[in-house]
Formats: C-alpha cells, sequence, structure tokens
C-alpha cells in the first residue's frame, strides 16, 4: 500500500482513529516523528509508517490538544476586548487616613 506523501505540519488519522501530526521527517535517515493530538511523541522509521495506514486529513479546528494549552496560557486577558484595560481592584479601596 502507498503511504502518503511526508511533510512536515501535514496531519493524519490512523486506522484507530487517533489524528497525528508529522513534526519531524529525516529521509536521510528513514525516521518519521509524529505528536499524537493527545501530546504523545511518537517516532517511527519508513516501514513501520507504511504499516501505520494513516490518511491525510485536514488539521483540526482546535489544534491547541496537541499543545495541552488552557485559557490562561494565551497570554491575554479574554474576558476583556483588545484595547479595554481592566478595571483596577486597587480603585474602589477608600483612603481609611
Amino acid at each position: 500500500m502507498n503511504s502518503p506523501r511526508i511533510r512536515i505540519g501535514d496531519w493524519f488519522k490512523t486506522v484507530n482513529g487517533d489524528n497525528l501530526e508529522v513534526v519531524a521527517y529525516d529521509p536521510d535517515e528513514g525516521v518519521v516523528e509524529v505528536q499524537f493530538y493527545d501530546g504523545t511523541i511518537e517516532e517511527y522509521d519508513l516501514e513501520d509508517w507504511g504499516e501505520l495506514k494513516v490518511k491525510a486529513i485536514a488539521p483540526p479546528e482546535d489544534w491547541s490538544g496537541s499543545y495541552d494549552l488552557s485559557r490562561d496560557d494565551y497570554g491575554v486577558d479574554l474576558d476583556h476586548p483588545a484595547g479595554e484595560i481592566p478595571p483596577n481592584p486597587l480603585d474602589n479601596l477608600e483612603d481609611t487616613e
């Protein structure tokens, strides 16, 4: 069986239904490194890669799954639109002196 052409960044689905992305490929060494959607990284030689029986797919809409990101990891305050300054909680303190 012919396996799909291997390119870094391409996504595939295994016959078991697992989604994976090619993150490294060395044709001289005959090695393919992939990252599964859950973040697991595996390395295959070309023979084992061919036996995976993968099918090329479009990248998932929610690509963050493989990076194990949470809301806090985005580096922005998603509760306040860009340009809006979040209120300072100290502004409402009364001067007690």
